[in-house]
């Protein structure tokens, strides 16, 4: 596609907090392309998902983010509450402590991504459509439940350590060792046990490193879930080192499957891990919804 204006939006505090550094560093590289920036800083958790919303769609072909997963899921979630239903292909420029889903394409460098955008090559991926009681959230990466939100809430508080973060804070959940009983549904099966956590991945990569959806595909309409019941302290340590390589899905304790839809009704409400933010609550249903995500990737990705 042609792409000559675009509205770049910037998150100065994700990751490293070195989203400004890499805005200049990027700028060159539209300059050469011939591309007109209007620049947005954000200023407030949410705004990228208020600026999606409220953007004059129209004066733009694309909207492009330098920050990391969680401005990428904000700007989709505001992206698709417009009330006149456009959208615009987006292109991540990464600048997050994890960056999920350029870890599956395989491009961490700024300056790389933004030539991806610049050349204008597109691919279509999916998204999880996550219904709850009263809103319904979009993810294009992660829906965690039990452990994986714990972990997620924990790791909040450490920030300053980094991608470390993520691997103190699920050691220290795994020697809480809480279970949470719940009835789920996928592909015609109903469960109703306790559960140590319950992983939907659209990606292979939850962060930088762990690849716990070693099976999964961005345009293939499914979702791939990881499912751990009641396992003990011993059991979850074991597993924890097999998620950096995928290895963890031949576990005995855990269960790995592809759907395109599942359900999970808890006895109490509990917290979802959406795209690494804690956002919403249980019970939820959840559906994949192919290729409905337009983003910018390179001229070989997009012919595969």
């Amino acid at each position: 596609m042609s792409v000559r204006r675009i509205l770049l939006v910037v998150n100065p505090t994700g990751g490293l907090r070195n989203g400004l550094k890499i805005l200049e560093s990027i700028k060159p590289v539209f300059e050469a392309g011939g591309i007109e920036l209007e620049i947005i800083i954000t200023k407030y958790a949410g705004h990228a998902k208020d600026i999606a919303r409220a953007m004059e769609i129209e004066e733009f072909e694309s909207i492009c983010l330098v920050g990391g997963d969680g401005t990428m899921h904000e700007t989709i979630n505001g992206m698709w509450l417009r009330s006149d239903h456009r959208r615009l292909p987006i292109g991540l420029i990464p600048a997050g402590t994890g960056n999920s889903l350029m870890n599956d394409f395989q491009c961490l460098d700024p300056i790389e991504a933004t030539k991806w955008i610049v050349k204008g090559y597109t691919k279509k991926i999916d998204l999880a459509e996550i219904t709850m009681e009263h809103k319904v959230v979009y993810a294009f990466n992660i829906i965690g439940y039990g452990m994986i939100t714990d972990i997620n809430l924990r790791a909040e508080g450490v920030r300053w350590m980094g991608e470390n973060r993520y691997t103190y804070a699920a050691l220290m959940e795994i020697m809480s060792h809480k279970l949470r009983p719940a009835k789920v549904s996928f592909g015609g099966k109903k469960y109703d046990e306790k559960f140590t956590f319950i992983l939907g991945s659209m990606t292979q990569y939850t962060g930088s490193s762990m690849r716990m959806g070693p099976k999964a595909k961005l345009d293939d309409g499914l979702i791939d879930l990881s499912i751990v019941r009641d396992a003990t302290r011993k059991e979850m340590l074991n597993l924890f080192p097999k998620i950096f390589t995928g290895e963890h899905i031949h576990s005995d304790i855990l269960e790995y499957v592809q759907v395109d839809s599942y359900s999970i009704i808890p006895t109490e409400h509990d917290p979802l891990n959406c795209d690494g933010e804690t956002i919403g609550s249980t019970p939820i249903n959840v559906k994949v919804l192919r290729e409905e995500l337009e983003v910018f990737v390179s001229k070989d990705i997009a012919n595969n």
